[in-house]
């Protein structure tokens, strides 16, 4: 049997293709197939997407760009499947094998790398390559295009060493390093076995070298790019390291520059202070997965975490430094009652970090948080995001309300405009139990999650704050009006009719600048999820 042909000279071979959240996400996965494609890489093509767009109309740009079908050709295109779009993608690929069943359709990504035989879109697919793509992909397709065929469905990924793998950040384009958040990585791998995460499946964490990643990160400053977002799992394990690229980046300060680190909170050795001191504000952002306080849920899911140095070190990010304090909790963890959870939620507020964050426990496919799944009663959604619906310690009914919470928390304290008047909302005996008052009546009196505009919340909350909380009018509108004016605003709320200036000029920092740090945050694998 003769070797398959490669297409037509000027059409390609290979598509690398994702479906992004949102358009400011660039594929980091796809930019490192597509260095390593190798003798492929000069007929490789990387389309990106968003989930929003429509299967048909991606199916038809996916098809414009292989061009039609050529005898005796082999054209491959990898997919790069993730908890966000597989469900986006599942429906694009059964257009594209209904019209085009020659295409050789790879899928690859974690959505895809465990569970593989449930899954209708593997069914779908001619080949999936679980784990990692970077050199495992590139021989796949030259497999596909020059023979002999592979004989597997399901492909293990190779697990290269990270010297063998191309860097891929030549691959940003011109276009990528002006509007969109680049994502890098001087590390793979965790060596915490936190069980809701799929990191706790990585055996540990390995470094790329140092040096070679620092030349790349230099080579993209000097291009232009000053948005960083370190993708590392534990930035500040290795603290020779992280001292080394702090200080990469401190040499070359800027006023845009903007650098994003996940790091574990109880490993903050005096070193690693005196570096994160010296740095202005609005540079840092560091991320800080808390996750939960409760002593005996950490040790149920396996989550190694000296509460005392969090703490101390919390304290320490938010007093002595400028770095912008991103924390995480999640609701929902076996165990946990709505009750613990307040407490721990109270007890990182009392921080004061620039934002809490709060999740809820989903099931990520291969994850070993499964195994608790009869013994706490725990309950999933069965399509993507595959959320907890409800678990022993903590009825759907409550998971909803708290669901609401976290949304509205999102709208008025992340949010950045209401600082003034979320500090009134919360002062309670409990901050929780009053912000959760005031969710518990934005839904009686709305029933929506959603569509609440700056302005209605403004309305809202002079309305509850007088209603329900005994303020005066006067001292609700004047709360508002602060904060209102510094975030920028220019509509005219009822609650502040008459009172606002002419032409208020927006504030610099405050409210807009936070909003502005977290579009650029992004948070990649965070879906917005609609809200019961």
């Amino acid at each position: 049997m003769p070797l398959a042909l490669p297409a037509a000279a000027g059409v390609p071979s290979v598509v690398l293709c994702t479906l992004n959240a949102k358009y400011i996400h660039a594929s980091l996965g796809l930019r490192y197939l597509l260095a390593n494609m190798g003798d492929l890489k000069p007929r490789t093509v990387l389309r990106e997407f968003t989930i929003a767009r429509k299967p048909q109309e991606l199916l038809d740009e996916l098809l414009a760009t292989l061009g039609p079908k050529q005898a005796g050709a082999t054209q491959v295109i990898g997919f790069g499947v993730y908890i966000w779009n597989v469900t986006q993608t599942e429906a694009l690929l059964r257009l594209l094998k209904a019209q085009r069943p020659d295409i050789k359709v790879v899928l690859g990504g974690p959505e895809v790398s465990h569970e593989v035989d449930e899954q209708a879109i593997v069914r779908l697919a001619d080949h999936v390559i679980t784990g990692w793509g970077d050199t495992s992909f590139p021989k796949l397709c030259r497999a596909l295009i020059h023979g002999p065929k592979p004989l597997m469905k399901v492909i293990a990924g190779e697990q290269a060493p990270l010297e063998q793998i191309v860097l891929p950040y030549d691959e940003y384009t011109e276009a990528d390093l002006a509007h969109r958040l680049l994502y890098v990585e001087a590390s793979r791998g965790c060596p915490f076995k936190c069980e809701f995460c799929l990191s706790s499946l990585d055996k540990t964490a390995t470094a790329f070298d140092l040096d070679a990643f620092l030349a790349q990160m230099q080579g993209l400053y000097a291009r232009g790019a000053r948005n960083f977002k370190f993708v590392d799992r534990t930035f500040n394990l290795k603290i020779d390291a992280s001292v080394r690229i702090l200080q990469f980046f401190l040499e070359r300060l800027t006023d845009d520059l903007f650098v994003h680190f996940e790091v574990i909170p109880d490993h903050l050795p005096d070193r690693l202070k005196a570096m994160i001191a010296q740095f202005p504000p609005g540079v840092l952002q560091f991320e800080v997965g808390i996750q939960s306080f409760n002593v005996d849920v950490q040790k149920r899911i396996s989550r190694k975490q000296d509460n005392a140095k969090t703490v101390t070190n919390l304290g320490w990010l938010v007093n002595e430094s400028n770095a912008h304090l991103h924390t995480d909790l999640i609701f929902g963890l076996p165990g946990e009652t709505l009750e613990s959870f307040a407490q721990g939620f109270n007890q990182l507020h009392a921080l004061k970090p620039h934002e809490i964050q709060l999740g809820i426990l989903k099931r990520l496919r291969g994850t070993p948080i499964a195994r608790h799944t009869i013994e706490y009663g725990m309950v999933y959604e069965t399509e993507p995001p595959y959320t907890v619906l409800q678990t022993g310690a903590v009825d759907a009914q409550t998971m909803q309300r708290f669901t609401r919470f976290a949304r509205y928390w999102d709208l008025v304290a992340n949010s950045g405009r209401f600082t003034q008047t979320l500090a009134v909302l919360l002062d309670a005996p409990s901050p929780f139990n009053g912000f959760l008052d005031f969710a518990d009546w934005l839904w009686r009196t709305t029933a929506k999650t959603s569509g609440l505009s700056p302005e209605m919340l403004v309305d809202a909350l002079a309305d509850y704050l007088c209603s329900q909380r005994g303020l005066a009018l006067e001292a609700a509108q004047h709360t508002l009006l602060a904060d209102y004016v510094a975030s920028g605003a220019r509509a005219n709320p009822k609650a502040l009719q008459g009172l606002l200036p002419r032409r208020a000029t927006p504030a610099t920092g405050g409210g807009k600048g936070l909003a502005q740090r977290q579009e650029r945050h992004g948070a990649a694998q965070r879906m917005e999820v609609p809200v019961p």
